[in-house]
């Protein structure tokens, strides 16, 4: 069977020859574009496909937002400074500015001024929300790839949960945290605005012809517990789940962070799976105790392998004692997809992505 034949047999409860094995290379592929190692389109080339398919890696993080976003009654200024790309948002309710610093090291960037500061930020806010609007905008073709053959599946993302947005992007937990405190019914009235804002982007993904719809929520409960889950994140998730599953397609959320205080939370939504699991000894859950952890559900479990293991830190013994066992536990039921938690560092190993291929093959089957 092709990578696309197993992974769309474990979406559809039934059982493949082996374990599913996929994996998104998207940083590393980056980081090879940086170091000139790949030509600048490498990423949205037909190239990146044949990569997949040399390494025996099965594809399905497309990147595809189907929507542009559109602002109206404000002006927006965008520039940079050395490192820095500043966005700047001028309303009538106030001015908003936020940060992203690109780390050269890392080959990466990250929010160095997040756009809400304080609860004094709120109305500004809520003006930007209720003034999104959004197109639908798709490439043609099964994904900006044209067909997969059956090298892998498409995806495309819904919007985060609008508390996650806050968190991820917009503020920081830190932040959320307090202007919650701070000003509760004004901060209850930006979760009601950007909710509606985001069901509008969200009912354009339906539209799309990928397979797979992802809530990107970048989730770890440390950092959310279950608290804030049910009042704030649970109620959109469960709604988009299965809005998702009546339009015929596949849903999932994105969850790379530790696992013990949300796990059985996200495994009661409705999901078809949760991506990116990321097990001990870098997360707090092994991969045997996912399993009985979350008790019965019909959701998936998409992931097993640390990013950090593609890399020369971890030796070849212990790659190769982690994956064995990972697939020993996975080829028990068809209730797993073997991937890569979350993303293999810009220092991974090809040859690290070729074992798993060649330890799926050998020791995968049912």
């Amino acid at each position: 069977m092709t990578p696309r034949e197993r992974v769309l047999a474990v979406l559809n409860r039934r059982q493949p020859d082996k374990v599913p094995w996929f994996g998104d290379l998207d940083y590393l592929a980056a980081a090879q574009v940086f170091r000139g190692q790949r030509p600048a389109n490498f990423r949205s080339s037909p190239e990146y496909l044949d990569w997949h398919r040399d390494l025996g890696v099965g594809f399905y993080l497309q990147g595809v937002y189907p929507f542009a976003y559109r602002f109206r009654n404000m002006d927006i200024r965008e520039w940079k400074e050395g490192n820095d790309r500043y966005r700047e948002f001028i309303t009538p309710k106030g001015r908003l500015r936020e940060c992203w610093t690109w780390i050269p090291q890392a080959i990466t960037e990250g929010p160095t001024e997040h756009l809400l500061k304080s609860a004094a930020d709120l109305p500004a806010y809520n003006y930007i929300r209720e003034n999104t609007g959004y197109e639908y905008e798709y490439p043609p073709g099964e994904s900006r790839f044209g067909p997969l053959g059956g090298i892998g599946v498409s995806l495309a993302y819904l919007p985060k949960s609008p508390f996650m947005q806050l968190v991820a992007l917009d503020a920081g937990i830190i932040t959320a945290v307090e202007i919650m405190e701070d000003a509760p019914a004004l901060f209850e009235e930006t979760m009601i605005v950007a909710k509606e804002s985001h069901d509008r982007a969200a009912a354009l993904t339906l539209k799309c012809p990928a397979e797979i719809l992802m809530i990107p929520e970048n989730l770890s409960s440390e950092v959310v517990g279950p608290e804030l889950f049910h009042r704030y994140m649970e109620p959109f998730q469960v709604e988009w789940a299965a809005r998702i599953k009546a339009a015929g397609k596949f849903s999932c959320i994105h969850m790379d962070g530790t696992l013990r205080g949300l796990l059985r939370e996200e495994f009661q939504v409705g999901l078809t799976f949760v991506e990116s699991i990321t097990p001990a000894p870098v997360g707090d859950l092994r991969v045997e105790e996912w399993s009985d952890f979350v008790g019965p559900t019909d959701t998936l479990f998409w992931g097993g392998i640390p990013g950090s293991y593609f890399t020369p830190l971890v030796s070849d013994a212990e790659f190769d004692a982690h994956v064995r066992n990972t697939i020993s536990v996975m080829r028990r039921e068809p209730r797993y997809v073997l991937g890569i938690a979350d993303q293999i560092p810009p220092d991974g190993l090809e040859s690290r992505l070729r074992r798993v291929t060649e330890l799926v093959e050998e020791h995968g089957a049912y």
